[in-house]
């Protein structure tokens, strides 16, 4: 029985989609719930299982082709079983002719090259079963591939990216003559001048289109402080081993800034407003965005009601949201609706940046790199970890008093964490 593979419900504002990438090609065997296609929207990548067990027989819609939901994309034949590989008949054995006295003996040709194959070190490393199916489909050495995912573990987008930038598949080992080495070293060095063209992802491509609109549709102003983090770290370091053994999740530095910048928002709450034509909406509510980078763009996964949520309780979402959003997992509904947004270009060593608002938003913070540098404590010159903070707001609704008093909050809050604890 023909089945219909049909693209899944989008979420609410999204019109249509992206085929991404086929997991299976007609005359494949699949499984039930099996990942047949993976569907990208603006912001998400969805995937699209098997109905049933069977063979898929046809594929209507390619690689790079725009669908809309419940557009019949392909046909599973439902309970049919793949046929096996045809071979080729064995041949019959020849009389070889007896060779002519004066012939010469011919020598041996050279024995196959080895089947290209995952190296055993890698079939052994934890691999989920969607990133398994993608480095085997596409003959790849995971060990190769650098891991985004908790403890360095390998995600799909880790694969993906890998292979969108050029990614090979893991060599055969077959022995090299030493005078080819010789003659490919100088072409090697010299290198090859060449241009790739690719075209933008559906998510690269809205992430253009909103930062262009935010340049266009606000009047930004960036203005700067620096924190010392002496305090933030030495309470790490007094309760990070019980705080994790306790609790199942580390002690970062965001949930710090989220608590700051929650107790900043109450006390300025033009910068957690936004407007819409003529109108200032202010949030009574603090449902903090934070920046994540993935291998398909940065997304902002929104902390919900996040004044009421513990440390842990942040670490953990935070934690959770950010690996869906890695693996391509994460909702739209996930994705939207925050009232403020952080984000951590310290993480890759950025030491000084002017961060771009998240609209309809007012304003977004902005981290950076910790460094130790002097600075003057009490007439003294003393190493501290500092680290630069910015704050880029629409200065149509947010005065600058406004945002360097919200800023300095933030600082005193982050350089006396006891006063997220009293609220003061």
């Amino acid at each position: 029985m023909s089945t219909e593979i049909k693209v899944p419900q989008l979420p609410e504002s999204i019109q249509d989609a992206t085929i991404a990438g086929w997991h299976k090609q007609p005359g494949d065997a699949v499984k039930r719930d099996e990942n047949l296609v993976d569907i990208e929207t603006d912001k998400v990548v969805l995937e699209c299982p098997a109905p049933a067990d069977g063979v898929l027989k046809e594929i209507r819609q390619q690689n790079g082709a725009t669908v809309t939901a419940a557009q019949v994309i392909g046909i599973l034949e439902e309970g049919a079983v793949a046929k096996p590989a045809a071979s080729a008949p064995a041949a019959k054995p020849a009389v070889a002719p007896v060779p002519p006295p004066a012939a010469k003996p011919v020598p041996a040709a050279p024995p196959p090259a080895p089947a290209v194959s995952v190296p055993a070190a890698a079939r052994d490393l934890p691999l989920s079963p969607s990133v398994r199916r993608l480095v085997e489909e596409h003959q790849l050495d995971p060990a190769q591939i650098k891991g985004s995912g908790p403890d360095g573990r390998l995600t799909k987008g880790d694969v993906l990216d890998y292979l969108n930038k050029g990614g090979a598949p893991a060599p055969a080992a077959t022995p090299v003559a030493p005078a080819a080495v010789a003659v490919a070293a100088p072409r090697a060095a010299a290198g090859a001048r060449q241009d790739r063209r690719v075209p933008m992802t559906r998510m690269r491509a809205r992430i253009a289109e909103r930062l262009s609109q935010s340049q266009a549709n606000t009047v930004m102003l960036t203005s700067f402080n620096e924190v010392d983090l002496s305090e933030v770290m030495a309470l790490r370091k007094r309760y990070k081993d019980k705080f994790e053994k306790d609790l199942g999740v580390k002690l970062g530095f965001m949930s710090f800034f989220v608590k700051a910048v929650v107790e900043a928002l109450k006390k300025y709450p033009a910068v957690n407003a936004a407007t819409e034509g003529n109108d200032i909406i202010y949030h009574d509510y603090w449902d903090i965005s934070v920046a994540v980078s993935t291998p398909r763009g940065l997304v902002t996964p929104v902390l919900r009601d996040a004044d009421q949520m513990s440390f842990a309780e942040i670490e953990k979402t935070l934690a959770e949201l950010a690996t869906r959003a890695r693996d391509g997992k994460i909702s739209i509904e996930e994705l939207t609706g925050g009232t403020f947004t952080i984000t951590n270009g310290g993480v890759f060593g950025s030491l000084y940046s002017t961060p771009i608002i998240n609209p309809p938003q007012s304003a977004i913070l902005g981290m950076h790199t910790i460094k130790e540098r002097p600075v003057v404590v009490d007439g003294q010159i003393v190493a501290r970890p500092m680290m630069y903070i910015a704050i880029t707001y629409d200065h149509r609704l947010i005065d600058g008093r406004e945002a360097v008093l919200f800023l300095v909050a933030v600082k005193e809050a982050l350089e006396d964490p006891a006063r997220l604890l009293l609220q003061i």
